[in-house]
C-alpha cells in the first residue's frame, strides 16, 4: 500500500488474509509432524496450495468476470467437495486421491456451467482467463491426487492399511 494507491486494504482485509494463511499453515504443520510417506505430505501441500490460491484469486479478481460476480460463489463447491471428501475418507491416502479428483471434476463443472450461462460476459478476459485458471487449478488438484495415490502405494508396500 506504500508503493501504489491501487491497493487499499482495511483491517478486515488483513484479518481475512491472515486466516487464509493460518488454516493451510496449521494443516501443513500437523501433517508434517505425522509420520508417513513424503508423497502424502506433498499431496497435502498441493491440495492446500490449490485451495489457498483458489480463495485468493477468486477474492481478489474473480475467476468468472470480476470478484463481485455471484457466479464465483460456485467455486465454494470445489472447496466443499475437497473438504467433505477428506472428512469422509478420514484423510486416508486412497480416499484423499479420490477427493482431489472429485474437486478437479467440480472445478471443470463450474467452468462448463459458467460457459453455458455466459456468466463472465463483459469481462475483458472472458472466457480465456477462466479457462486458463481452470486448467491451472485442475492441474493442482490432479497433482495432489497423484501424490496421494503414490502415498497409498507406498503405505501398502510398507504393510499399512
Amino acid at each position: 500500500m506504500r508503493l501504489t494507491e491501487q491497493v487499499d486494504w482495511q483491517a478486515g482485509d488483513f484479518l481475512a488474509f491472515g486466516v487464509m494463511l493460518l488454516i493451510p499453515g496449521l494443516a501443513l504443520e500437523l501433517v508434517t509432524r505425522k509420520r508417513g510417506p513424503g508423497s502424502y505430505r506433498t499431496g497435502v501441500g498441493l491440495a492446500m496450495a490449490a485451495a489457498f490460491f483458489l480463495v485468493w484469486v477468486n477474492g481478489a479478481v474473480g475467476l468468472i468476470g470480476a470478484e463481485d460476480n455471484p457466479a464465483n460463489l460456485m467455486y465454494g463447491g470445489v472447496l466443499g467437495v475437497a473438504v467433505l471428501g477428506a472428512a469422509v475418507c478420514r484423510l486416508r491416502p486412497r480416499g484423499m486421491a479420490l477427493s482431489m479428483l472429485a474437486a478437479a471434476g467440480v472445478q471443470v463443472l463450474v467452468l462448463v456451467i459458467a460457459l453455458l450461462r455466459d456468466a463472465g460476459h463483459g469481462a475483458p478476459s472472458w472466457p480465456t482467463g477462466t479457462i486458463t485458471g481452470t486448467v491451472f487449478f485442475v492441474s493442482l488438484w490432479c497433482c495432489a491426487a497423484f501424490a496421494f495415490r503414490q502415498a497409498d502405494h507406498d503405505t501398502r508396500e510398507e504393510g499399512g492399511p
